[in-house]
């Protein structure tokens, strides 16, 4: 079973935009309710071979939420664009005086937060002060070009990054809001080398992403989520899955009482659909 060739997917993308007229194709309505019967929530997929979209709750696929740590995934990108970090492999000393630890350091991922990290770690265990810090290094005038270039949801930057409050920037329940589908169309333009940085950088975050690598699947993905409204929570759970020479893209998010709520359950009502729908081998 052939893993997808990211070149085959540049060349069949190439002819597809050659055409004058492309139809993006809405599946028919799919009945994923008893994924969410206990939640609130949200589900968009893109099949890149099929050119169609399958949808739960349209109306929410378009509404605009905090990325919370899936913009770990651009700020990434811009990372090393901008020569913030040089490389995947680059350490960032942890600094307990500029970032003390807390409470809420006591369960996963953050428990592994109190160490340094490079850029491959920090994005595995969503560390939310390396990523403060890189954003530091690009500055907010070269983080709002990349944002603006990146078309990145409604590329609102100015809850800014000034406040030392660790959990207190533009992308934590703060200016900058994203759909469920733009968060797909930007994981199409990063998968497939269209996003106006360097193929090195693209490269390097795609092969930093990947969660899973089986024989017949990889599933490259990103966790988000935090304190929403009051006492509820938001999770999401955004990437793509490469099988049989296709690529899904997907971004799910849920709502919860709180984040021990939303952890686990985001991964698992995506991978159930994805499962479901016949697109991540058992």
């Amino acid at each position: 079973m052939r893993i997808f060739d990211k070149k085959t997917a540049l060349t069949s993308y190439s002819l597809i935009a050659v055409v004058t007229c492309v139809c993006f194709i809405e599946s028919p309505a799919q009945d994923l309710s008893r994924f969410f019967k206990d939640t609130e929530g949200a589900f968009v997929l893109y099949d890149l071979n099929q050119n169609r979209y399958i949808r739960y709750n349209e109306a929410r696929c378009r509404e605009r939420f905090s990325p919370f740590s899936t913009f770990k995934i651009p700020n990434s990108l811009i990372g090393l664009e901008t020569k913030a970090v040089k490389d995947a492999e680059e350490v960032i000393r942890w600094e307990p005086q500029k970032f003390p630890s807390s409470s809420q350091w006591t369960t996963p991922p953050a428990v592994h937060w109190k160490q340094d990290h490079s850029l491959r770690s920090a994005i595995k265990y969503s560390v939310v002060w390396y990523y403060r810090e890189v954003a530091r290094r690009i500055g907010e005038q070269r983080m709002k070009k990349y944002v603006d270039d990146f078309n990145y949801g409604n590329q609102d930057i100015s809850g800014g990054l000034s406040s030392p409050a660790l959990y207190e920037c533009f992308w934590i329940n703060s200016s900058l809001r994203i759909s469920a589908d733009e968060q797909v169309e930007f994981l199409k333009k990063f998968y497939l080398g269209k996003l106006p940085v360097s193929q090195r950088s693209q490269q390097t975050v795609r092969e930093i992403l990947i969660l899973e690598k089986t024989p017949k699947y990889t599933l490259s993905a990103k966790t988000g989520g935090g304190s929403a409204s009051g006492q509820k929570a938001l999770g999401w759970f955004v990437g793509y899955v490469e099988t049989e020479g296709n690529v899904y893209f997907f971004a799910t998010n849920i709502d919860g009482p709180n984040a021990a709520a939303i952890r686990d359950k985001r991964i698992t009502v995506t991978k159930d659909i994805l499962k479901e729908l016949g697109f991540l081998p058992e």
